[in-house]
């Protein structure tokens, strides 16, 4: 040891008690020793063994000649005493014998003074007891922390939320904690010194291989190590668990030799189940468990890719509930929800083990066909779903019938990527909605030129209506009788980019579809109030006849909307009527009877339009009190020509009467019709024959020579 840290142990102070019985040979050590260290002196063997348990010394001097007590029977005496057991034994002798030495030796004498004592001696000798008593107890103070250290980490890895195991150079097993155990199915009994392969064993989660533990490599690489995504630890007990970790080698003091080696690892079963169950999340309906629209994609860009110079065809059938919206509105969305499940479980049921069945939102699926050789076997495909969602079903006790819209679209011959084969399957799914409904339309060029026709018509729809620049011309309605002007009917048109005036059949039909038909009935109605006002103001009443739709007419409120227009307008409501189709009639009967009543209350007119081509006008007729009957124009083109038409239009005049109703006969076209119609006793009626529609101001004239 150096000098420097020599003096340090030596300044620090120690106690030495010193027996003798001769005075003399105390004042000797005490003049030795009382500079460095605490000195206490006694003669008496008696006093000796009181102060020893009062000081605890250090060192003790003890005379093996005293006459009362030996110094060895006095050493003998201490020695019993549990509190110095740390003391050491200095024995004062004036022998030069061997025996005494080795019983002193043997009663654990640390060393000898020799008397006469020499100073230099007397200190050297019990410096270097007290160096050595310095150095016993820096050393115990060393292993106590270091005990406390073992001890506290000790605790933290067996409290820790993660697995630890440590192993030897040879990867046995020295250490494992609660968790490794638990998981590894091994107790702590068990592990100490098995091999690590043994007492974890891992596998690949995907094939079931067995996988080299990580601590392997760590200690023949000499570097840390991370365990594959995919390990798998199977417990000795038969518990799987996904497992993730880290391993790395311990080395010795110096860092150049590895002693052993250490792997913590965690168990991340739950982790992967719920990363496994969000991906599915993100790849599938809620609802139905059917691919999303984002699954689809994937596996239509999959499909494309395999069919690629090959005579393979991908087919895209893009499935539509009609009508399903009435459905949900009228019978709730959980039995909305439960038809949806429903339609997806039969579709289910339809292809082959390449069919993909997805649901892309709301009431809209598509069945993605990977491996097609033929458009018939398309075709079967397409005739399978419609006779399959045709098939009535229970639901709560009720039978429901459904009927679907198919549109479909075939790599590689009318798409090329997944985005051509959606939008061409949905061009040619809304053919079949237009021709009627519970169809197959197979994607043509010409289908995507009305699909681009119809989008520009529906962004001219908005534009005008936000210029409130829709235009409103005017039909008369005339008296058989006496050929006077008795009504107006208002027929919304609208300026297409070519400046030419657009037909209602070609954009109302778009308005009703893209949810623009309320606002378009809201104009309609306003400009027809306020030319009906004019005139009024101007000496020429004349009643306007304004047609409502399905969705305007059922709309909560709209009875209040009449009402409120006409104030704005300043407009008694004996000069307005209101025409409602069978359309608007189907959805709600309790609703549009309340909703007649509320006109009628009103002052307003109400007449029931296009009567005869619905299938069950006469229950309407009985359930409605309607004030006008609108006899369609398809029975009267035919009344000079066939008897039948000509009974039926009959028929329809013997009813009205005795339900005093007010018929008028629309789409007179020739006198012989207009004739026709006056004989059978018609009252009214409007058409080609009489007048075209026009703007209000070309009608000025006629009104003051013809108004009734």
């Amino acid at each position: 040891m150096a000098t420097e840290q020599f003096r340090e142990l030596v300044l620090q102070k120690g106690t030495v008690l010193a027996i003798d019985d001769q005075k003399s040979d105390l004042l000797v050590i005490e003049s030795a020793l009382s500079d460095m260290y605490q000195v206490i002196t006694t003669t008496s063997p008696e006093d000796a063994l009181v102060l020893a348990k009062q000081h605890l010394p250090d060192v003790i001097l003890l005379d093996i000649d005293m006459p009362k007590i030996s110094g060895f029977e006095l050493c003998r005496a201490m020695q019993n005493i549990p509190e110095l057991s740390f003391s050491s034994f200095i024995f004062i002798t004036s022998h030069n014998n061997a025996s005494i030495e080795t019983e002193a030796l043997e009663l654990g004498a640390a060393d000898f003074i020799g008397k006469p004592i020499h100073l230099d001696i007397c200190r050297l000798r019990v410096q270097s007891q007290m160096l050595i008593k310095q150095q016993a107890r820096s050393l115990h103070k060393a292993y106590t922390l270091l005990h406390s250290e073992k001890n506290h980490l000790n605790t933290i890895l067996r409290s820790i939320g993660d697995a630890v195991i440590a192993t030897d150079n040879n990867e046995c097993v020295t250490f494992i904690n609660t968790v490794a155990q638990r998981l590894t199915g091994y107790s702590e009994k068990e592990s100490l010194g098995r091999p690590i392969a043994e007492v974890m064993n891992l596998r690949d989660a995907s094939n079931h291989e067995p996988m080299r533990n990580p601590l392997s490599i760590a200690l023949e690489q000499k570097r840390a190590v991370a365990m594959a995504l995919n390990a798998e630890l199977m417990g000795n007990d038969g518990t799987c668990y996904r497992v993730e970790d880290t391993a790395c080698p311990i080395f010795d003091m110096e860092g150049k030799h590895i002693i052993g080696g250490v792997i913590v690892f965690q168990d991340v079963t739950a982790s992967v189940a719920m990363s496994t169950q969000m991906t599915h999340l993100t790849h599938h309906d809620q609802l139905t468990g059917l691919p999303n629209r984002v699954l689809l994609h994937d596996r239509m860009l999959q499909a494309i890719s395999l069919s690629q110079n090959t005579d393979i065809m991908v087919a895209a059938l893009l499935i539509d509930i009609d009508n399903f919206k009435y459905v949900n509105d009228a019978k709730g969305h959980h039995l909305g929800d439960t038809i949806i499940k429903h339609v997806a479980s039969r579709l289910e049921g339809v292809g082959d083990a390449y069919t993909t069945v997805s649901r892309i939102g709301g009431d809209e699926f598509v069945i993605l066909l990977s491996r097609c050789k033929s458009y018939s076997y398309v075709n079967q495909i397409a005739s399978s779903v419609i006779s399959t969602i045709n098939t009535p079903f229970q639901l709560d006790d009720q039978e429901h019938r459904l009927t679907v819209s198919v549109g479909v679209s075939v790599f590689p011959d009318d798409a090329q990527t997944p985005e051509q084969l959606m939008r061409h399957a949905d061009t040619a799914m809304y053919k079949v909605k237009n021709d009627g409904k519970n169809g197959v339309s197979f994607y043509a060029n010409e289908l995507s030129e009305n699909l681009e026709e119809r989008v520009s018509i529906e962004q001219l729809l908005h534009q005008r209506l936000e210029e409130n620049a829709m235009i409103v011309h005017f039909q008369p309605k005339f008296s058989l009788k006496d050929n006077r002007i008795t009504g107006m009917e208002a027929l919304v048109r609208m300026e297409g980019h070519n400046g030419e005036l657009m037909s209602p059949f070609t954009f109302v039909p778009i308005a009703e579809e893209c949810g623009l038909i309320k606002s378009l009935g809201k104009a309609v109605l306003e400009e027809s109030c306020r030319q009906a006002k004019k005139w009024l103001a101007s000496g020429t009443p004349v009643k306007v006849a304004v047609n409502i739709g399905a969705s305007q007419f059922n709309e909560f409120g709209f009875a209040q909307t009449v009402k409120e227009t006409l104030a704005e307008y300043g407009l008694p409501a004996q000069w307005l009527e209101l025409e409602i189709t069978e359309s608007a009639l189907i959805q709600n009967i309790t609703s549009a009877k309340k909703a007649i009543y509320s006109l009628q209350q009103l002052g307003v007119s109400v007449a029931l339009d296009d009567f005869g081509t619905g299938y069950s006008s006469l229950s309407y007729l009985k359930s409605f009190n309607f004030d006008v009957l609108k006899i369609d124009r398809s029975f009267i083109i035919d009344i000079e020509t066939d008897k039948q038409a000509l009974s039926i239009v009959k028929a329809i005049f013997d009813l009205s009467n005795s339900l005093h109703l007010e018929v008028v006969c629309e789409g007179i076209e020739t006198q012989s019709q207009m004739q026709a119609l006056k004989e059978m006793g018609c009252e009214y009626g409007q058409g080609y024959y009489f007048a075209y529609p026009k703007p209000a101001e070309a009608h000025n004239e006629l009104l003051l020579e013809l108004i009734k």
